[in-house]
């Protein structure tokens, strides 16, 4: 027997508490809870232990302010702390709101929760690439948060393996072809896969892969580079985690795994997914790679090669090569993950991917700031000052993006140069402007803020 306590706001101030329970189906997903509260109240067919009027100046508000959840009202257990989350932003100046909650996307200047006071914690979630929010990735501006999940091993909740569900599905043989068929198929298929429609981005790896293109055959079905058509049926984005373009992308030797951006830790479905289908990567993105590969031998980098021409030779080589190439698939074929730092990470997660019996990363981001605000408020109660967190520069931090250094020019840097780069550099000042106007602790203008970035 469980029972989850659900708050649903039925306008600008009536509220309903709903207890659901279930004996048999097990834990529901939360939308689904959220669809049989509003079923309930819809029909007036309450339980008759269901109490109304919650009195949310009982619990500490957190206030997501960029609205990724969506939640209009929701008493949340964490464990024995219970907090109260909304998007509705009528609570800012609530006596019992204690946190705000930001996700990086979405952070906008032109609406902060101004004026900060001094028990008011900022809590920031952002795990996708820098090339949404630039200004996030200062030191400016990540000091500003007290709390955060970022894709940093650093962060308070590091989501560093976001993409990967589980330490099994890199072992699972599932997808895997056998070298002898790989071989059999390199008849009329190229020796690289590339798959990309997210083109010229800051990582510049359009650059790099159209190089290599002159030195070794690539097969590109993305719109980047494109030079081979995926199955009508595949053609959908969303087809990307769908079995048959598994099948498809399996038969080929190596993946190159190209990141849209380079970041320490900031790592995609581009690793894991050759390494799930027993492909290899040529992997380029996070610096510290190799302390989340499977095995010393599980992907080649391509920052150890000198040129793509080089990297070209080298994989031409393991090609004709049964024995070497094979050294590269030894890990997955006797089910050895020698990495500890990998299995201890997977181990110690408090969240899943795409399992639904355990919680997502969202769910454990909410409750991580629930259980802070509720430690300060006890060490208030016992006479205690309250406790500062505070996020480090190391929790989301990018390097400029920069040019690979080929001798010849490059088509596919213009956007690098005409966009990712100054991008960079004006996010520096509006790191700067925004931390400025921030400590001011009052509201300020658009206006106010472009004028100070612009300001020479």
């Amino acid at each position: 027997m469980w029972n989850k306590l659900v708050v649903v706001e039925l306008g600008k101030s009536e509220r309903k508490e709903i207890i659901l329970s279930s004996l048999q189906d097990g834990p529901l997903k939360l939308e689904e809870q959220k669809k049989q509260a509003y079923q309930f109240l819809k029909k007036q067919e309450l339980f008759s232990d269901v109490k109304t009027a919650v009195a949310v100046d009982q619990y500490p508000i957190l206030l997501w302010w960029s609205p990724l959840t969506g939640e209009t009202g929701r008493l949340g257990e964490c464990g024995e702390d219970l907090c109260f989350f909304t998007i509705n932003r009528t609570y800012q100046h609530n006596h019992m709101t204690r946190a705000f909650l930001f996700y990086g996307t979405d952070f906008n200047i032109e609406s902060l929760p101004l004026p900060r006071k001094g028990h008011h914690d900022w809590a920031l979630f952002h795990e996708e690439s820098p090339k949404n929010n630039y200004k996030l990735f200062h030191k400016p501006t990540i000091t500003l948060f007290n709390h955060t999940a970022t894709f940093s091993r650093h962060s308070h909740l590091p989501l560093t393996t976001q993409y990967l569900e589980g330490i099994e599905v890199l072992k699972s043989l599932r997808y895997m072809i056998p070298l002898q068929k790989k071989n059999s198929l390199r008849k009329r298929l190229a020796p690289l896969v590339y798959v990309q429609s997210d083109c010229d981005p800051p990582s510049d790896r359009d650059s790099y892969v159209s190089e290599l293109m002159s030195y070794i055959e690539v097969d590109s079905y993305g719109e980047c580079l494109h030079n081979r058509d995926l199955p009508q049926h595949l053609k959908n984005p969303a087809s990307m985690d769908d079995g048959s373009f598994y099948t498809i992308l399996a038969q080929y030797k190596f993946i190159l795994a190209f990141e849209n951006a380079v970041c320490e830790d900031y790592i995609t479905e581009k690793l894991w997914r050759p390494l799930k289908l027993g492909v290899v990567p040529v992997y380029f993105g996070s610096p510290s790679i190799a302390d989340w590969l499977p095995s010393n031998k599980s992907a080649i980098l391509v920052t150890r090669f000198s040129h793509p021409r080089e990297l070209a030779q080298y994989i031409k080589a393991l090609d004709t090569n049964d024995q070497e190439y094979v050294a590269y698939l030894e890990w997955k074929l006797k089910g050895d993950i020698s990495n500890k730092r990998l299995l201890t990470a997977m181990k110690e997660r408090k969240w899943g991917v795409q399992d639904i019996t355990q919680d997502n990363y969202i769910d454990v981001f909410e409750c991580m700031v629930c259980h802070k605000v509720w430690e300060n408020i006890r060490r208030q109660e016992k006479g205690f000052l309250p406790r500062r967190w505070n996020a480090e520069v190391n929790h989301l931090s990018c390097p400029k993006p920069q040019a690979f250094l080929f001798s010849s020019p490059n088509v596919h840097r213009a956007s690098l140069r005409d966009m990712w780069i100054p991008s960079f550099e004006q996010s520096k000042k509006e790191a700067q402007a925004l931390r400025l106007l921030v400590e001011r602790n009052m509201n300020f203008s658009a206006q106010e803020f472009w004028t100070l970035v612009f300001k020479e």
